[in-house]
């Protein structure tokens, strides 16, 4: 087995090198239409995005690396409660709807680059933009750090350790860099349309050939009930609740990205915008549904394996399927791409956030505000590669595991949505209980989980802080008098017109 690993390791190489340096010379390709004297044109791709492309760089941002490398041994971890993972997906959708078509139309009116944009227009504080800057550099560098991870976890199993963790890191940093330096929005766009076409097919063949070489997932659940019959239990209450709180979770969190955000105001329209929802309506079933059975799948052919290990579950199941036959081999090195380019197109979304808050809520707004654009994206590049380099040392040795970096970042992230989901309805709502809000919720979220609380009968800490956000945000708002410039500000983003 060491032998095939090897060989199958050296060419996994090889894919690893070609379809990397392929997306970058998109990149360069695109690059030629994209103006880098524009914020507009270079970060949300001038408002231009048509269905097919706006679908696939939602599905390839939203699925990352963590979808694929992470959940599966999440699955192979804890068993059947992982189905969770599905509805995960869902409740995301479903957030987005929330506000999602009407935060499109206010963008197109006024030009928002970033989500910080809505802050400042309709709060008018610079204050409690600032603070929004923060939370959401804190959770992208958080989202950020879990690509790298993923990254490294993926290189080195799927490589059978011929590339080490943190060479693999490296090397598809320096690609995400390049393309996304020459081409912003768009060449991530165009990026993510190949990587999430390869990602559906990579998934599909690693479900269809785990059942055929592996076995299928009644065996698996067998063996499972025979040998860890706490994996396919029905959840005790307070594993039901923790379920429930980590929908909630990710449904007011998840759907705060501001990458994600991004693509909203990049929508070429509002049907446009739609029409791409409709079709992501299908992807938990077809992507997180899958990789939970294979996790299950997993279990059988691999049992015993530490938390740790199982990080590397993909890939050991990989480099056993690619053993059977030469077609098998070919098919696993498909699916090698289609992680990378996963791993690939959310890395990129999030490098591409963090270049734009940089650049145009803290340079712009409170450092240099007469700079030229040009000058704005430029400190925009050079902070976003700044901070890339700190992160990838934290991902030299990761602090956990990915599972628990994705929770950690919703605790604090979440902590925005009632700017958004109150704000864009609710001409009360007051910027002071908006700051008050964000912060004692961040305070209560992140406080609990450094503290090593996680969870309280279940509930996680990030719920109750967002619990307590929203109340601030409703009692505040009615208890403290709104000044003339906050109430025409307030009518002006909230009664819109059909």
């Amino acid at each position: 087995m060491e032998e095939l690993d090897f060989v199958v390791g050296w060419h996994g190489v090889a894919v690893l090198i070609v379809w990397p340096l392929i997306i970058l010379g998109m990149g360069i390709y695109i690059s030629r239409f994209v103006s880098k004297d524009s914020k507009h044109s270079f970060y949300v791709a001038g408002g231009g995005l048509g269905t097919i492309v706006l679908f696939f760089t939602l599905y390839a941002s939203q699925y990352s690396g963590n979808t694929v490398i992470g959940y599966a041994p999440q699955a192979y971890r804890i068993g059947f409660t992982w189905l969770q993972s599905i509805p995960f997906m869902i409740v995301v959708l479903a957030g987005y709807m929330l506000y999602a078509p009407r935060l499109h139309h206010i963008s197109k009116k006024h030009d928002f680059i970033t989500p910080v944009d809505w802050f400042q227009h309709r709060f008018g504080s610079e204050l409690v933009s600032f603070v929004a800057v923060l939370i959401m550099l804190y959770g992208l560098s958080n989202f950020l750090l879990e690509q790298l991870v993923a990254i490294g976890h993926a290189v080195a199993g799927l490589t059978a350790g011929v590339v080490p963790y943190q060479f693999g890191v490296l090397f598809l940093v320096v690609i995400m860099l390049l393309y996304e330096w020459l081409g912003g929005m768009q060449a991530v766009a165009i990026a993510d349309t190949f990587n999430g076409v390869l990602l559906l097919l990579g998934v599909f063949g690693l479900l269809f050939f785990s059942f055929t070489v592996i076995g299928g997932l009644g065996e698996a659940t067998e063996f499972a009930a025979q040998n860890f019959p706490d994996r396919v239990g029905a959840p005790d209450t307070t594993s039901a609740v923790n379920w429930l709180s980590m929908l909630m979770l990710t449904a007011f969190g998840a759907t705060m990205y501001p990458h994600a955000i991004q693509r909203i105001y990049a929508a070429e329209s509002e049907a446009t915008l739609k029409k791409s929802f409709k079709r992501m309506a299908w992807m938990p079933f077809l992507t997180t549904g899958v990789v939970f059975v294979v996790g299950i799948i997993g279990l059988k052919e691999f049992p015993g394996l530490g938390e740790m290990e199982a990080e590397e579950l993909i890939g050991m199941m990989a480099a056993r399927i690619a053993g059977q036959s030469g077609f098998h081999y070919f098919l696993m090195l498909l699916l090698f791409c289609g992680i990378m380019g996963a791993i690939m197109s959310t890395a990129d979304s999030i490098i591409l956030a963090i270049s734009s808050l940089i650049s145009n809520d803290l340079y712009a707004r409170h450092i240099n505000p007469d700079a030229s654009e040009k000058k704005q994206v430029l400190v925009g590049k050079i902070g976003g590669i700044v901070l890339v380099g700190l992160l990838i040392l934290v991902a030299w040795f990761p602090p956990g595991t990915l599972y628990e970096i994705f929770v950690l970042k919703l605790e604090i992230m979440t902590q925005i949505a009632p700017a958004f989901m109150l704000g864009l309805y609710w001409e009360r709502l007051n910027g002071k209980a908006v700051l008050v809000g964000m912060l004692v919720g961040s305070i209560i979220g992140g406080g609990m989980t450094i503290a090593g609380m996680g969870t309280i009968a279940g509930v996680h800490g990030g719920i109750i802080g967002l619990a307590v956000n929203f109340a601030i945000c409703v009692v505040g708002s009615l208890l403290l008098p709104q000044s003339e410039t906050e109430k025409e500000l307030a009518e002006e983003y909230t009664q819109i017109s059909a």
